[in-house]
């Protein structure tokens, strides 16, 4: 996903795509350290949606004045 298809959820769907590309890191990772390198691409794919997702969480929380 795009950061604009982030910016445009809600903070519940954000928690739930937050909770999903946590669990596929896992099993990437295990996969990785098992030593299957097909799925380092995912990998790096699936980090940077996290921290797009993270960024839009973050600026949803400044935007409602929780943030400092």
């Amino acid at each position: 996903m795009k950061a604009e298809d982030y910016s445009n959820l809600s903070v519940q769907e954000l928690t739930v795509k937050a909770k999903e590309i946590e669990e596929q890191l896992f099993r990437l990772r295990f996969q990785l350290g098992m030593g299957q390198a097909d799925g380092l691409k995912n990998y790096r794919m699936y980090r940077k949606n996290r921290a797009r997702l993270l960024t839009a969480m973050r600026a949803k929380e400044l935007a409602a004045g929780k943030g400092n």
